[in-house]
């Protein structure tokens, strides 16, 4: 009995300090921080999805391409990568993972099917690729378009961290070994 006398005491205790109070109707607490418009938010996600999807290949420039002979050899190395790797790079010792052929592409299409391939090789964490860009000379005389091209993109590509010609057995001057950031690898590459 006692123990029902308690809880009827408390029961009122409760009821007498909890009168004028409200129920809160939602579980949200006001933070003080403006809401954001959800039409002008919708409308802001809308236009990057947009431009993401219709500038696939954003950052390689043909402003200005590096010309480069038939037989040139090309090597190249974003500051930081140390010369050891790009020694190795050069004498094939880091294996390639993928190849890629841009041979009777024209530049546009070289362009985009090379930017996919790396985002493809990037997605999978792979090291070191090979593209084959050619090494023939034009109808007109001048030096290899596409070669010239690759060259000058590689340099611009953020995931490129450096790239030399391969070995004759992988391609000689018409192809080069391509060593790439692992970007989930944190720390690995920097």
């Amino acid at each position: 009995m006692q123990d029902e006398a308690q809880k009827d005491d408390e029961s009122t205790l409760f009821a007498m300090e909890m009168r004028g109070v409200k129920r809160i109707r939602n579980d949200r607490a006001d933070t003080g921080k403006v809401r954001p418009d959800k039409t002008q938010l919708a409308s802001r996600r809308q236009n990057a999805t947009l431009s993401v999807a219709s500038v696939k290949v954003d950052g390689l420039s043909d402003q200005f391409v590096i010309d480069v002979g038939a037989e040139d050899e090309l090597s190249w190395a974003r500051d930081g990568v140390q010369e050891g790797q790009m020694r190795k790079l050069k004498q094939g010792q880091i294996g390639f993972d993928g190849s890629l052929d841009l041979h009777g592409m024209t530049v546009e299409k070289a362009r985009e099917t090379l930017w996919d391939f790396i985002a493809e090789a990037t997605r999978f964490e792979v090291r070191c690729i090979r593209v084959t860009h050619g090494k023939a000379a034009r109808l007109d005389g001048k030096r290899p378009l596409i070669k010239s091209h690759v060259n000058t993109w590689l340099r611009q590509h953020p995931q490129v961290l450096g790239f030399t010609s391969c070995l004759p057995k992988h391609g000689g001057t018409g192809a080069v070994y391509v060593m790439l950031r692992r970007t989930m690898l944190e720390g690995r590459d920097e």
